[in-house]
This record gives C-alpha cells, structure tokens and sequence, in this order.
C-alpha cells in the first residue's frame, strides 16, 4: 500500500523538523517536503503532489488563511490546520474550517517540542482521516460569513414541541461546519439542544460564541445545572461529557470528568445514553459528519427508546464514519442531507407535538 504523503508548511524551522520527525515515524506517510511559507509551498505543490499538507495559519509573506482559501478555489486538497490555541487563534481556526480545511491540531503556548510530541498520535491520526476526507471546491470569497433572513425556517405551529421536546446532536471531523448549517435554519422558538462536537478545550466556547453571533437561537458553552428552554443550544465543553439530566419537571445539563469513551471526552455516545434515560420519545437524535464509532450504540440506545433519529447522508459528510456506524447498528430512522436536515428535524417534532396535542 503506497503511504500517504505529506507536505509541512511552517515559518518556524523546529516546527518543520518535528513535525516531520513526527510524521516519518509512522509506516503509513511520509513527509516529502517542508515549505517555510506560502510562497514557496506553491511551487512544491505543483512539484511534490503531496496527499495531505499540514499548514500554519500564521506565516511571513502570505498568512495560511489567504492561501488556504487561493488553494481551496483552485486546487482543492485535504489540509489539517496547526493553530495556536489562543482566542485570536481559534476565531482564525473556524475561518480555515469555513474555506475547507479538514481539521486542525493545536500547537502548545509552551514547551512546543515536548508537547507536539504528546499529540502525534492527535496529528497522525487527523492526517490519515484528511486523506479520506470528501474534499469539496471552494467558489466563496475569503469573507466574513453571514447569514440571510430567508435561511431560518419558519416556527413550529405548536408550543408543545417546543417546550416538551429536545433536539440531540453529536459530530465530529467537518462538524463545526455542518453544524452551523444546521443551527442558522433554526427559529427562535426551536426546542432546546443538546450538542457534542470533538472539539479541544479552548476551542468549544469560541465556536459556540461563533455560532451564537450567526442564529436566531442562543447558542453557548455549556456550565452544567442550566435548564434546557426552548431556543436555546448547549456545546460539550472540550474537557467534559455533556449529559442530558432530569430536575423535577425540567430538563437541566450535567457535566462529567469521567472517562473517555469510545476514546473521546466529550463523548457523543455518553450524551445520547443520557437523552435515551432521560428524554426518550421526547427526543430527536441527529448523527453527523465525523470519523470512527462514537455516537453508534448511543443512538440504537435513543432509537430503542421512543427517539426519532436522523443521520447525515454521505454525499453531504466530509467524512462518513459516524453517520456510517449509527446506520450499521440499526439505530437510525432516516438518512438525510445536511441542507435539508433543519427541515426534516422540524417537519417532525410538528408532526410528534400534533399527536400529543390528539392524545
């Protein structure tokens, strides 16, 4: 099996060398070249024609937003971003997901040589995954994203499914953009939302406050002990499980610092379990984009109990894992495109608030 080849592109020459040290560890890729900036990089492109490129966001001579998005309009490839985890940092990390980058990987404030090396497995493993990745032309202009009043569909015809259900999403590789998709078609008075993306700490509360700035609904961060109101969306922190809880007559998050499971906290599987206890036919599940299992048994476990469960189709996925795995384990009732997800989601509680309104 021919090996996966990577290009590197970094102003800092100790950057370059570890992560190529890094990379040609690994059996499977190898780094056949390692560009200071941009500029350069061009030209190995056209020379090298790596599968993957590893690239800084910030770089002397042209910034790896400008030639991320130049690359993604006319030569579409995977690239896994290497951000440094600042809030500046993280605003730029959303843009580069936004013009078509697959993933990113946190460079350390401190202590770089130590601690990219305790996230090769992070890096290596997010390279392979970018080239399996469904990599998508990029005809937008490098812009400040906005959303249209026409894009939020219409508010449900009765207050009981708003008030009495709940909308449970988990997603991972190519999920904070097609979560955004999602969440801008949302009107005011949608049920409350419950959402696990992978995500680092750090990063979590800058995409919620992202997406809070671009929906009608409120999106934020989640504390732990908030009560799940209409209109309102709730984001796993990147250090904690999120699970749905039962408080009286309301529904209020949890925490959890347990472990991870199916190798992630937070855990898509431990916030489906959660809605399958607590909420049962009261819930909608949705499964996006993402790579591996998480999110699978969670779901049959919501199916199982009274949900009605979506997942992402895979012509709309970046990567078609997790979706893939929900379908597999029989847990899944529809399979839907993202653009038409928010319509399906909605159409449904409709229909689920008009027979509790018959019974």
């Amino acid at each position: 099996m021919s090996k996966i080849t990577v290009l590197v592109i970094d102003d800092s020459a100790l950057i370059r060398k570890l992560l190529t040290e890094i990379i040609n560890k690994e059996p499977d890729m190898e780094v056949v070249g390692a560009a200071p900036d941009p500029l350069v990089a061009r030209e190995m492109i056209r020379e090298l024609n790596p599968d993957v490129l590893t690239l800084d966001v910030e770089m002397p001579r042209m910034d790896g937003i400008d030639f991320l998005e130049k690359l993604m309009r006319l030569r579409p490839m995977p690239v896994v971003m290497v951000s440094t985890l600042t809030e500046k940092g993280s605003d730029i990390t959303f843009r580069a997901l936004e013009l078509g980058a697959v993933d990113f990987v946190s460079k350390p404030k401190l202590g770089i040589a130590e601690g990219l090396k305790e996230y090769a497995g992070e890096i290596t493993n997010k390279i392979r995954i970018a080239k399996a990745a469904r990599i998508k032309k990029n005809t937008t202009l490098a812009a400040k994203p906005s959303v249209s009043a026409d894009a939020v569909l219409p508010a449900l015809s009765n207050r009981i499914a708003s008030t009495e259900k709940l909308i449970i999403v988990g997603a991972s590789t190519g999920g904070t953009e097609a979560l955004k998709d999602f969440l801008v078609q949302l009107p005011p008075d949608s049920p409350g939302i419950l959402i696990t993306q992978h995500m680092p700490e750090g990063f979590t509360k800058s995409f919620a406050n992202r997406l809070n700035g671009l929906c009608k609904i409120s999106v934020t961060e989640a504390r732990g002990g908030e009560r799940v109101l209409p209109g309102h969306a709730f984001i796993a922190p990147g250090h904690s499980h999120l699970l749905l809880k039962r408080s009286g007559a309301n529904y209020v998050t949890e925490l959890s610092q347990g472990e991870p499971v199916s190798r992630h906290r937070p855990s898509v599987d431990v916030l489906f379990r959660s809605a399958a206890n607590c909420a049962g036919k009261n819930a909608i599940g949705v499964i996006m984009t993402g790579m591996g299992r998480d999110g699978a048994a969670g779901m049959l476990e919501m199916h199982d109990a009274g949900a009605y469960t979506y997942a992402q189709d895979e012509a709309s996925c970046v990567v078609f894992g997790m979706p893939k795995e929900a379908i597999a384990a029989g847990g899944v009732d529809e399979i839907v495109p993202l653009k038409d997800m928010a319509r399906c989601v909605l159409s449904k509680l409709s229909s689920m608030g008009a027979r509790t309104n018959r019974v």
